[in-house]
């Protein structure tokens, strides 16, 4: 690119487990690629206009199933077990593929050139986070009321979940404080890569006096590991992609109202008075308050189907400094 030509618009989008996998849905691996396969499609359009992309996902279901995997090589195989920053990145790496395999199919069929590719992502934490204290972090799938004993004599620590009538397990969910993997990401970029990144929110590790890096047990959060990853790009724009079109106040209940734009002050404010669950939109509220903190750029909180319009600012849930 010559030098008096501005480069094309940088956007981080993070996806919600929804984007590879349907809810209460076929949760086989054909039918993550299906689902897989939509959303693509979609960020091929959000790209088409223009923009260059980087993507990040969650993997909650997914990692808790593998540590499950594991769990049981171990009781009834006598395999070895998988620690949990280990099952991360093994499912950063599944899912990558997955997501790198049905963006090239994608792009190919718009016959838009592209590069993909999916990086294993380390993200640092600090080793004294008061969360290694508190799992609050939800992994795997929903677990009915009469297995809840079952789990727990497994050491499991589990956390109700009303909406759902069910249980999930919980982990710690330590705060990010480092993508070791940025200046990497940044080089890709650079050159014209499309790349997913800090999937699941990274792999966790700490870091010692000599710098010597090494796993944790945890899963950070994916929106708040994105925002970090999108301010160290300095992009100008993250979205947080989930399965509501609009953050709504009073949400699923008799005065539910949408939001159009909240500045960061609001959004706190909001938060802080219960109004986004530290279970569900709380994290990607608080995301996007760091990530435009940082940055000034754009945040917008909005469905996979109307990420274009949502930039746009035609839908979606803005917030602004």
């Amino acid at each position: 690119m010559k030098e008096d030509q501005l480069e094309p618009p940088l956007a981080v989008v993070a996806l919600g487990g929804n984007a590879m996998q349907r809810p209460g849905g076929d949760d086989s691996v054909a039918a993550d690629f299906e689902r897989t396969t939509e959303t693509a499609k979609h960020l091929v359009a959000f790209a088409a206009a223009g923009r260059r992309l980087v993507v990040t996902h969650g993997n909650g279901p997914q990692v808790g199933n593998h540590l499950l995997r594991s769990e049981l090589g171990v009781e009834r195989g006598g395999l070895p077990y998988l620690p949990l920053d280990v099952c991360v990145a093994d499912t950063q790496g599944g899912m990558g593929y997955m997501l790198q395999q049905s963006l090239s199919n994608a792009f190919h069929e718009a016959g838009l050139p592209a590069v993909v590719t999916s990086l294993v992502t380390q993200v640092i934490v600090d080793a004294q986070d008061p969360a290694f204290g508190e799992p609050s972090k939800p992994v795997g799938e929903m677990i009915s009321p009469d297995k809840v004993n079952e789990y727990r004599r497994l050491g499991w620590k589990l956390k109700e979940d009303n909406a759902r009538g069910g249980w999930r397990r919980v982990v710690a969910s330590p705060n990010p404080t480092e993508i070791v993997e940025a200046s990497a990401v940044r080089a890709m970029v650079a050159e014209g890569v499309i790349v997913v990144a800090a999937g699941g929110g990274g792999v966790p590790v700490v870091q010692d006096e000599r710098g010597w890096l090494s796993g944790v047990s945890a899963v950070v959060d994916k929106d708040l590991a994105s925002a970090l990853l999108a301010a160290d790009l300095k992009a100008d724009a993250l979205l947080i992609l989930t399965d509501v079109e609009k953050v709504s106040l009073d949400y699923g209940g008799p005065h539910e109202r949408p939001l159009d734009h909240l500045t960061i002050a609001e959004a706190r404010e909001l938060r802080d008075r219960g109004e986004f669950p530290a279970g569900s939109m709380g994290p990607k509220v608080e995301a996007l308050c760091r990530f435009v903190e940082a940055t000034g750029g754009t945040g917008v909180i909005t469905s996979i189907d109307r990420c274009v319009e949502a930039l746009d600012g035609e839908t979606g849930t803005r917030i602004s400094p």
